[in-house]
């Protein structure tokens, strides 16, 4: 028996709009008195933090202190500041402070500890970037510090604050994490399941720094999304693990000309959930997404597990 696009999920929803992550100019938002954009390498504020080495159990810790004199970026004529550390050349552990709201001298007061051998620290390099926070676009970066010869600091007691001033530099690509799911397709049954494992390194979307996240799946076809799968929705985390499956009806001979976007949420109780990213799978989707389509139909009955790099796309349907 030959299955016709009746199939349950192949019936066309209400339009539900998505909301992008637009980018807004923060020129056109300047307060009267600021001169515009600085160059890369001028300086725009200073940081102090205290370092010391925990040779017992080698953690290398760090206290973020203070920011002081720190460019306004909002039309409020203040920035809502927060710092986000590496410890280079090591980008995928990071830690960041609280968002401090209309301040151009926000005090953090926050420690982190970064576990580093004593014997690598000489080639380690401690990295902050500073970032203006912003509810309705790309956090906007502010200045960065980097910070070499740490081998010094493990020397000290680590109970004097070091000052640096924070330089100016061109926007890093936008940090929006990473989401790892599998995708089981049964040709038989005619079903498709794609299993949210967990996100990891989010973009904060709250003013306490963290998400309120959960994934929307969508099923496509001829550009129409005709249904729509959620997971729960996790709180206060850029971190979520979901272990959550999102099945689809889809007949097989609809295989091939479907896909699916998939959109990691911030919930907000109060106004509009907005898109924190997104990627998509199928047959005619880009690189990632088109490889674990083809190694799901490759592979009937096995779930087939990637990660994907979250990406800031706007979807729009007819």
């Amino acid at each position: 028996m030959t299955h016709q696009l009746s199939s349950p999920d192949f019936h066309a929803e209400e339009k539900e709009q998505v909301t992008s992550i637009g980018q807004i100019k923060p020129e056109l938002y300047r307060p009267k008195g600021d001169q515009g954009e600085g160059k890369p390498g001028d300086t725009c504020g200073k940081i102090s933090f205290l370092l010391r080495y925990a040779f017992n159990t080698e953690q290398l810790v760090v206290k973020i202190l203070k920011a002081l004199d720190l460019p306004a970026k909002d039309a409020n004529g203040f920035s809502d500041p927060y710092v986000k550390i590496y410890l280079l050349p090591d980008r995928k552990k990071k830690f960041q402070t609280k968002v401090h709201r209309k301040t151009l001298n926000p005090v953090f007061n926050e420690t982190f500890q970064f576990g580093v051998p004593l014997n690598e620290l000489h080639s380690r390099k401690l990295h902050f970037s500073v970032y203006d926070f912003d509810r309705f676009s790309r956090h906007d970066l502010i200045g960065q510090v980097v910070v070499d010869n740490l081998l010094e600091f493990s020397e000290g007691s680590g109970d004097k604050p070091i000052w640096r001033d924070i330089v100016e530099g061109t926007a890093e690509k936008a940090d929006l994490g990473e989401l790892n799911f599998s995708l089981c397709y049964l040709p038989t049954a005619g079903r498709l399941t794609a299993t949210v494992i967990k996100a990891t390194n989010l973009k904060a979307m709250d003013l306490t720094g963290f998400s309120d996240p959960y994934v929307k799946a969508s099923l496509i076809c001829d550009g129409r999304r005709l249904k729509k799968r959620k997971t729960s929705i996790k709180k206060n985390t850029l971190n979520p693990t979901y272990n959550e499956a999102l099945v689809f009806d889809i007949p097989n001979e609809n295989i091939e000309s479907v896909s699916i976007i998939i959109a990691v949420m911030d919930y907000d109780c109060i106004g509009h959930n907005e898109v924190i990213g997104m990627c998509r799978v199928g047959s005619d989707a880009d690189g990632p997404g088109r490889e674990h389509w083809a190694a799901m139909l490759a592979n009937p009955r096995k779930p087939i597990e990637h990660w994907h790099q979250l990406v800031e796309v706007m979807i729009t349907w007819p």
